[in-house]
């Protein structure tokens, strides 16, 4: 077994159970991509047992705290039969499910999210790419499942020195399927939907979203950054006469206007707008069209905390056109996936976009990712999605 000795000091992180260490705390020692490595401190001691990864900054995700613990087959199997099993206890009203959320479920690289009858993964570390053919075995076996496509195309295997790779890793057949969420119906296609296939972690907020519009009365709604309509037809569920989504992706406004229909809602009450979003909202302030509801959830503005500045001015950009929008007493549903961009800083951007446009509003709930999309405490890194809904004074 190869020994990774870190620089004194250097072993709090892993003391306080945080799974990363970086390049600059590796005093010495060195592996082959994704090998299972003992790290030690600077005296020697034991600390964890982790996958090497020679090229990330990241260059040691830990595996395992337990000196006594095998990395081996069994127990890759018993992290994925107690991630299967707390998901089975949780109560999300939906057949697609994020089934393993990386380091949340000690698995740090590995995402599996279940859409009905087919899981869809991707290996984004050395360390699950090492076993990639054991994972997806194990995967099937605790499922009872047949069909595992792979989405291993994120940019951030790069980092890893992975190559980009997507397609069936066990069965066939079409990519495209139908899940249940709540009570309405939605289609996404593993191979080409953003992430896995769909955004599984709005779960929560697509209902919440409904049933504030609901409650509110809301009748003319505006989805920004819609993809395949989600929240739109939460919307419509809501009771909302006119919802308008808006995307730059003519096929994700195509299933959008499938939704639509698919749940049985009037086509006409539903507009798609294939454009860009900023230039869109404009257009609406320029046209004096007015919403009692909006929805914005963008693409991820900021993965790191480098991007923040710049990503801040387009979310504040966003949020402050967003505000000119909507009627006294209207909705603003709000969100941020940036990982780069903290909780506190978001309430913050919006706040300011709120002295900008010459409104307040009062935060009427903060919402992130669904439970199904774990977070522990001590691995902060894992909450990336945060939400603000806030009604406009």
């Amino acid at each position: 077994m190869k020994v990774i000795k870190l620089r004194d000091g250097k072993e709090r992180s892993l003391l306080r159970r945080h799974p990363w260490v970086f390049q600059g705390s590796i005093g010495s020692g060195k592996a082959d991509s994704g090998e299972t490595v003992r790290v030690e401190s600077a005296a020697g001691d034991f600390l964890a047992w982790a996958a090497y990864s020679p090229h990330s900054m990241i260059r040691v995700r830990a595996w395992s705290f337990d000196a006594a613990e095998r990395i081996d087959a069994g127990f890759f199997e018993r992290r994925i039969a107690q991630a299967v099993a707390l998901r089975q206890r949780l109560p999300i009203a939906s057949d697609g499910v994020r089934l393993i959320h990386g380091e949340a479920d000690g698995l740090p690289g590995l995402i599996v999210d279940r859409y009905a009858d087919i899981l869809s993964a991707q290996f984004l570390s050395a360390g699950v790419e090492r076993w990639k053919a054991t994972i997806a075995d194990l995967l099937l076996k605790a499922t009872g499942l047949t069909r595992l496509y792979e989405r291993s195309d994120a940019s951030v295997r790069e980092l890893e020195g992975l190559a980009s790779v997507s397609g069936w890793l066990r069965g066939g057949g079409s990519t495209e399927t139908t899940i249940r969420e709540h009570e309405w119906q939605l289609t996404l296609d593993v191979a080409e939907g953003h992430k896995t296939g769909f955004y599984l972690d709005q779960r929560d907020s697509r209902k919440l979203f409904a049933d504030t519009v609901r409650h509110f009365g809301c009748q003319r709604v505006l989805n920004c950054y819609s993809y395949t309509g989600g929240f739109s037809v939460a919307a419509l569920a809501g009771g909302a006469a006119m919802v308008t989504s808006v995307d730059s992706s003519a096929p994700a406004l195509a299933r959008a206007a499938d939704h639509v229909v698919r749940n049985g809602f009037d086509a006409a009450r539903h507009e798609a707008i294939d454009a860009d979003v900023n230039q869109t909202l404009r257009q609406c302030i320029d046209q004096g069209r007015r919403f009692d509801a909006i929805v914005l959830d963008p693409p991820k503005f900021a993965p790191t905390a480098a991007h923040a500045d710049r990503a801040a001015r387009a979310y504040k950009d966003i949020n402050r056109l967003a505000f000119k929008l909507l009627e006294p007493g209207g909705v603003l549903f709000t969100f941020s996936c940036s990982g780069g961009i903290s909780a506190d800083l978001f309430h913050k951007i919006v706040a300011g976009a709120g002295l900008d446009a010459g409104v307040d509003g009062l935060i009427y709930a903060r919402t992130g990712a669904a439970p199904d999309h774990a977070m522990t405490v001590t691995f902060p890194e894992g909450e990336y999605l945060k939400g603000l809904m806030i009604i406009k004074r």
